[in-house]
């Protein structure tokens, strides 16, 4: 036993040591192995054909002999068998191995044909053949035997994985010697678009070009692409993206090497691509002016803190220093949540409030209280299929729940107040995008309400599309039904849908409020919608699987089509005319031109939407819901300068 324990010890010293010597000479040593190998597979072609332990040596057979590893070690220099890491060796490299070796037995057999016509001395016909087979098993052979032995053979099994790093600048090659010495990869080269690049060694590390990638990921088992890309423009960015995202490999990307060296990340900080960076969104950094003018030291409160932008607003909001952060979210555990969250950054200034936007002595308690200056209503319900099958519960917290929290505002002295809209108020076809027309349309008559008063308040509503990730939007469900290997399910592949992250829709939020005058609808720029089919084609092409069709059906996934749901359009609109969009100051923040102030009855409608809700019905409440906002025939009266045009068509005036 003992001697067991003292002998897999030694050989896993050895193999470490292999492991580490570095790698010219391993290719040296292989060289060797296979001039030794090759002479053996001569040598015993001769006996087996002669049926002679020991041939007869001539002048002629020892010339012979010589020139096989002469002729076959730059055929496997050129194809590549020093280049393969042997502990990852594929098992599709046993093509390549026979391929090297035909080429070196042909060209071995060249050899004796021009010696054979110089009178050199005659070969037997079944010595190449033999030669061929010998050496392919005694080449082979070798190779996956140390495979075996490195991998298995001490009884420890290595679970690193060979990987591609793209980039071959310095940075590239400094996370390549950190990821060898971390973690479970193995990086095996530098992939690079440069032409000067291609077939250098750079730090010990061969540099192929893009276009390889495909034979590449075949011979060396590649399943992981690392970008090293960070200093590149976006454009080129998605460009690779896109080139290498359907070559069924994971591709994933790690922060500016400068971050690592400055201690801002670690390399287990490599990262999933995610969707938003296929979006081709252009970078505007945030105005640093506007964030802080509407929050540094200033008492802010948050509705809907809990959700997926009500919570990025608050980790957005924490940062820069406020006086207090009010959350006011009715799920116990989202508020929980997030108030652990923050509480990590300042415990001191976060103030956590369980209730509703529909409750009007918990929202004027806290506002009171606490002294709220500026509060952004992100408190919603925004499933379209949920609200739809839900219509009095969305009416009461989307169009209610705006009116209460306003209103107390509006009363409470709130400096600002900025109502988070959706892309879906243009044009609604669905209860949710209904109730949030309406939500704007209340904001709006606050606003006028506040000026007719001379009050310093300003009332505001920002209106985009959805976000990546949030709480039940198409991306997380993409993602869960990938990992789980499908189907993916689409409604309609056609349809088309505008996408912004998270984050940069928190930054744009905060920043529309502080241009606002008071009444404005601000449009942020969501850049060129997205089609649903190639969005679910992508994300699982990111994740490493091929999409299923009539080329790839082992191994992939499918995309399968369910029809729309109840109330969803094909498209969204961000305008109802963008013609009259104005700029602003920040180029991603469109303002829609509010030259003409509707003149809605909403007291009226509010109070006939009131009653129906009360009765609980329905089929009333869905009628009075749209009877309102489909008068908008001519655009909307929010964004539009002549209204002369309308008069005639029904439009209010």
């Amino acid at each position: 036993m003992a001697s067991s324990i003292t002998d897999s010890g030694w050989l896993l010293k050895l193999r470490e040591q292999i492991i580490r010597t570095p790698r010219v000479w391993k290719r040296l040593l292989m060289i060797s192995f296979d001039t030794g190998a090759l002479l053996v597979a001569l040598w015993a072609s001769y006996a087996i054909r002669l049926s002679q332990w020991l041939p007869e040596v001539t002048a002629e057979r020892l010339t012979l002999t010589a020139l096989a590893p002469v002729v076959a070690i730059p055929v496997f220099i050129r194809l590549g068998l020093y280049r393969a890491v042997i502990r990852y060796l594929p098992e599709a490299a046993i093509w390549t191995i026979l391929k090297a070796m035909v080429i070196a037995t042909m060209s071995w057999v060249i050899l004796i044909f021009l010696m054979e016509m110089a009178g050199q001395g005659i070969v037997p016909r079944s010595v190449p053949f033999l030669y061929f087979i010998l050496g392919t098993l005694l080449i082979g052979g070798m190779r996956f035997t140390a495979k075996w032995v490195l991998n298995t053979g001490t009884g420890l099994r290595r679970d690193e994985e060979p990987i591609f790093i793209y980039g071959a600048g310095p940075a590239a090659v400094q996370l390549a010697r950190a990821l060898n010495g971390h973690g479970k990869r193995y990086v095996v080269g530098l992939i690079d678009d440069e032409p000067a690049n291609h077939g250098r060694d750079i730090a010990g590390y061969r540099v192929y070009p893009s276009r390889d990638l495909p034979s590449l990921i075949d011979r060396y088992g590649i399943k992981e692409i690392v970008l090293s890309m960070s200093s590149i423009p976006a454009d080129a960015k998605q460009s690779v993206i896109t080139n290498i995202s359907g070559l069924g490999v994971k591709i994933r990307t790690l922060p500016d090497i400068s971050d690592l060296v400055d201690g801002r990340y670690v390399v287990s900080q490599i990262r999933e691509i995610e969707i938003d960076e296929l979006l081709g969104r252009s970078f505007v950094p945030a105005d640093k002016s506007l964030l802080s003018h509407s929050l540094t030291d200033k008492v802010v409160m948050v509705t809907g803190a809990g959700g997926s932008i009500g919570s990025e607003l608050c980790r957005l909001i924490i940062r820069w220093k406020p006086r207090k952060l009010v959350l006011l979210e009715a799920s116990e555990f989202a508020l929980y949540r997030i108030e652990q969250e923050l509480r990590m950054a300042d415990p001191d200034m976060i103030i956590p409030v369980l209730g509703s936007v529909t409750n009007a002595s918990t929202v004027r308690r806290a506002i009171r209280h606490h002294g709220v200056e500026v509060l952004y209503h992100a408190a919603a319900h925004k499933h379209v299929p949920l609200v739809e099958a839900n219509i009095l519960e969305g009416i009461r917290n989307n169009v209610f729940g705006t009116l209460t929290v306003a209103t107390v505002s509006a009363e409470e002295n709130v400096s600002n107040f900025v109502l988070i809209s959706s892309d879906k108020a243009v044009r609604p076809t669905n209860v949710m995008g209904a109730t949030k027309r309406w939500a704007e349309l209340i904001v709006r008559q606050m606003a006028v309400e506040a000026d007719a008063r001379a009050r310093a308040q300003i009332f505001c509503a920002v209106r985009f599309g959805n976000v990546i990730g949030s709480n039940g939007s198409v991306v997380p469900l993409f993602k869960q039904q990938i990992a789980k290997g499908g189907p993916v399910t689409v409604t309609d592949p056609d349809m088309t849908r505008y996408f912004m992250a998270i984050p940069e829709a928190a930054e744009l939020i905060v920043q529309a409020g502080a241009l606002s005058g008071g009444g404005d609808v601000f449009l942020l720029d969501m850049g060129e919608p997205v089609r649903i089919g190639d969005l679910a084609e992508n994300m699982i092409r990111l994740a490493g699987f091929q999409v299923s069709d009539g080329r790839h059906m082992d191994g992939g996934i499918a995309i399968e089509v369910i029809g729309k749901r109840p109330g969803e359009k094909l498209f969204e609109e961000l305008f109802y005319d963008r013609n009259n969009a104005k700029p602003t100051r920040h180029p991603k923040i469109l303002r829609a031109d509010s030259a003409a102030i509707a003149r809605y009855d909403m007291a009226q409608a509010l109070g006939n939407l009131e009653q129906a809700v009360n009765a609980d019905d329905e089929v009333r409440a869905r009628q009075l819901l749209f009877e309102l906002i489909t008068t908008e025939k001519c655009g909307d009266p929010l964004e539009s300068q002549d209204r002369s045009q309308c008069v005639d068509s029904g439009c209010p005036s």
